[in-house]
C-alpha cells in the first residue's frame, strides 16, 4: 500500500525502478503528483523510494513546527518501515537539507549521498523563500523565475528553462488548498533556520554535491562551502539553475556514475 503509518504521520511513498535502493528526498513544496517519480533516468538502476514529505502531498501534517531533524528522522524511519537499513540518497534542495540532517543523525542508513542544489545553512544560506511566498500569487512567478536561473530576463528564452516557464508560472500562481499552505508554510519555518554546519565533519558518507552554475536559489559557492566540510566528497558544477538536472544532461548520468561506481 503507498500509505503507510510512521510515527506521529500518515506517509505516502511510491517505488520505482529495480537494482541497489535509492531514497529520493524532494524540494520545497514537492508533491508526487507533480514531480513524476516515475520519470526518473534513475529508476534504470536502483530501486528508487519517493514520498511526500510531512504536510505536503497526500502526507499528513503531524503536529506543531517541525525542525529540520524531524524531516530528516521522517525519512529514516520510513526506510525502517520498508525494510530498508541501508540505501544510496539523493537529496534536491530542501531535500538535499534533509539529507545533510539525515546523514548526520542516521549515518548507518546512508551509503552514497547525492546533495543536488541546496546549501549548508547558517552564514550559508539558500535564497529566503519564504519571502517570496508571502508575495501575493500573481507576483511570486515574477518573483521566482530570476532565482531559479539567474540568467533570466522576461520574454527571452533561456537554454533548457524556456519549456519549463509556462508550467512553473501555472504552479506558483495558483492558490494553494489551506492544509497544502500550513503544510508549505511550516516546511519554509523549517528551511530558514536550517544550519548543518556543525555535523558535516562527521558525514562519513562518500558524498557527490552538485550545483547549478546560474542558481540564484543555492549558488556555488554554497556547495563549495559543503564540499569543504565533508570529508570525502566532491563537487560537480553543471550548466544550469536551480533544475540543472533538467537542463544540463550531464548531471543525472554524472550521478547515475557516482552512485554505480
Amino acid at each position: 500500500m503507498p500509505f503507510l503509518d510512521v510515527g506521529d504521520l500518515t506517509m505516502y511513498h511510491e517505488f520505482h525502478g529495480d537494482g541497489p535502493p535509492l531514497l529520493h528526498i524532494s524540494g520545497s513544496g514537492g508533491d508526487l503528483r507533480r514531480t513524476m517519480p516515475s520519470s526518473s533516468p534513475l529508476n534504470a538502476d536502483f530501486c528508487g523510494l519517493h514520498y511526500d514529505q510531512r504536510g505536503l502531498g497526500r502526507t499528513s501534517g503531524g503536529e506543531g513546527q517541525p525542525a529540520m531533524a524531524d524531516f530528516a528522522d521522517d525519512a529514516a524511519a520510513l526506510c525502517a518501515a520498508v525494510g530498508w537499513s541501508r540505501c544510496h540518497v539523493v537529496g534536491t534542495s530542501f531535500g538535499g537539507m534533509v539529507a545533510q540532517h539525515l546523514a548526520i543523525r542516521h549515518p548507518e542508513l546512508v551509503d552514497k549521498l547525492v546533495l543536488n542544489c541546496t546549501s549548508p545553512g547558517g552564514a550559508q544560506p539558500s535564497y529566503p523563500l519564504h519571502e517570496i511566498q508571502e508575495l501575493p500569487p500573481e507576483e511570486r512567478a515574477d518573483a521566482w523565475m530570476p532565482v531559479l536561473d539567474t540568467r533570466y530576463v522576461p520574454g527571452e528564452d533561456i537554454p533548457g528553462l524556456g519549456a519549463l516557464t509556462s508550467y512553473f508560472r501555472e504552479g506558483q500562481s495558483a492558490e494553494q488548498p489551506p492544509d497544502a499552505a500550513a503544510g508549505f508554510a511550516r516546511q519554509l519555518e523549517a528551511r530558514r533556520l536550517h544550519d548543518a554546519n556543525a555535523g558535516l565533519a562527521g558525514i562519513g558518507s562518500p558524498t557527490l554535491v552538485c550545483a547549478g552554475r546560474y542558481d540564484g536559489i543555492a549558488p556555488v559557492s554554497n556547495a563549495e562551502a559543503i564540499v569543504a566540510a565533508i570529508p570525502d566528497a566532491t563537487l560537480e558544477v553543471f550548466e544550469g539553475g536551480h533544475i540543472f538536472m533538467l537542463q544540463d544532461p550531464r548531471a543525472m548520468e554524472r550521478i547515475r556514475e557516482f552512485l554505480l561506481g
